[in-house]
């Protein structure tokens, strides 16, 4: 057994977990996180996505020892209190979602992705840049253009800002 300690959604949370114990089991389990799914657990899907360290890891693919130490956004620590995330607000306002479970996956993966590019996303560069998360029921059109609509309002607000 191991303890480890890491920033979850801006709290301090430590945990005793054995060594083969995913980062996943540890969110959902041990912290009670279950907006991160878990799918496939080959890293194949992406329902377990979040961010570690600023940037979109799947959690099904980490050990939660390699997290130790680390700051972890999961999509509960997304939105700012009772104000939903601008990603999370575009995938409500343009339908990105069905049955919802992919949803948390694919909104922590257009968040990074957005912030990787703050010139913008084009229609192929989201396509793309998705290839790593699975949706089974909306055949992607409306998650590329909640996606593209959420760059642009970030993008807007962080001009605006500066």
């Amino acid at each position: 057994m191991t303890d480890v300690t890491m920033t979850v959604n801006g709290k301090t949370v430590s945990g005793t977990v054995e060594g083969r114990t995913l980062l996943v089991q540890f969110l959902r389990d041990s912290l009670g996180l279950t907006g991160t799914h878990v799918g496939c657990e080959t890293s194949q899907c992406g329902a377990c996505t979040i961010h570690m360290d600023g940037q979109s890891v799947k959690s099904c693919s980490m050990l939660a020892v390699q997290a130790d130490g680390a700051s972890i956004t999961t999509i509960e620590g997304l939105s700012d209190g009772g104000e939903l995330h601008p990603v999370q607000a575009a995938f409500r306002e343009h339908h990105g979602l069905q049955c919802g479970f992919c949803t948390p996956g694919m909104i922590m993966a257009a968040t990074d992705m957005i912030r990787r590019h703050p010139e913008g996303l084009d229609e192929k560069t989201v396509r793309e840049e998705l290839e790593g998360n699975i949706c089974r029921c909306t055949g992607y059109h409306n998650i590329v253009k909640a996606i593209m609509a959420a760059s642009e309002a970030v993008n807007t607000a962080s001009s605006r800002a500066a």
